[in-house]
């Protein structure tokens, strides 16, 4: 397969920083789940058998017994993507981007740097028949199938409420849960589902932006035609429409805030990997 995805991903992280990119977004993820590759647990007393070189003698001088430090193994994280198909992923974003594209590289763009720090990835769509399910492997060649496969289901069909279901009854394992989709998909998932989803999984959503009404030369993908030059040329229309997608959004933030569900904004193929840095910093602020 020809890895037309991940060759441009790895140019986008080179383009628009003068720094290593991929490296500063790889040290955001790794500070959010750092870890090595034994970690302290805790303190116990020594048995046969022990390695001598874990003994903590200041510990055991303390206490006047032999003290062992007990390690645990660090565990890879399981990184699911579960990802809007629905007709409004091919219309265009606030900054005249192509909603598509957006969503297939900043997917790409969190599942590189997934990949480098040696995590399993999975993700989940509706496809045209049915809901489509990668299970959890590691590698670019996972990640490439992943997003060609997906940018063929695009503009299809899309329910992410009953996605997310079928994710919380079929997956029985903690995952980390990057959900990529617009301000509609967001705001129609129920309360049940955000706080069943939240308890048992660590859940951050893209929202990929929606371009205006109003503007020039607009193309509602709902009714499959352009909008009439009168609606997009007035003013007090699109302070309107501005207002209430705000308002929206504010209000999805705050209901997600509840859940400690973090998101972020992409409005341009530019703004990837700001946008994905910001999701990540405020993932590890709150921690």
């Amino acid at each position: 397969m020809k890895m037309k995805y991940i060759a441009k991903i790895k140019g986008n992280l080179w383009i628009y920083t003068k720094r290593k990119t991929s490296n500063i977004l790889e040290g955001a993820y790794n500070s959010i789940y750092k870890g090595k590759s034994m970690n302290f647990e805790d303190l116990r007393e020594y048995v046969i058998g022990d390695n001598v070189k874990d003994i903590d003698w200041k510990a055991s001088a303390r206490s006047n017994k032999i003290l062992i430090k007990q390690y645990i193994a660090e565990k890879k994280h399981n990184v699911l993507f579960i990802l809007d198909t629905g007709k409004k992923m091919l219309a265009d974003t606030r900054e005249l981007d192509s909603k598509k594209e957006v969503a297939l590289l900043t997917t790409g763009t969190i599942a590189y740097i997934v990949d480098k720090h040696g995590d399993s990835i999975s993700a989940i769509y509706r496809g045209k028949n049915n809901i489509k399910y990668f299970p959890f492997k590691t590698g670019l060649y996972n990640i490439e199938t992943i997003l060609s496969s997906y940018e063929k289901e695009i503009g299809t069909q899309s329910n992410l409420e009953q996605i997310i279901n079928y994710v919380l009854r079929f997956i029985k394992r903690r995952m980390i849960i990057f959900i990529v989709t617009d301000i509609d998909g967001m705001s129609n998932i129920t309360e049940k589902t955000l706080r069943k989803l939240s308890l048992l999984h660590d859940v951050m959503f893209i929202n990929i932006s929606d371009a205006l009404m109003t503007g020039y030369n607009a193309f509602d993908v709902d009714q499959d035609s352009y909008i009439p030059d009168y609606i997009l040329e007035d003013e007090k229309l699109k302070e309107i429409e501005l207002q209430i997608k705000t308002k929206v959004y504010n209000e999805t933030k705050e209901r997600f805030k509840k859940y400690k569900i973090i998101t972020t904004t992409v409005n341009h193929q530019k703004d990837i990997v700001k946008s994905v840095l910001k999701l990540l910093e405020r993932r590890k602020n709150e921690n």
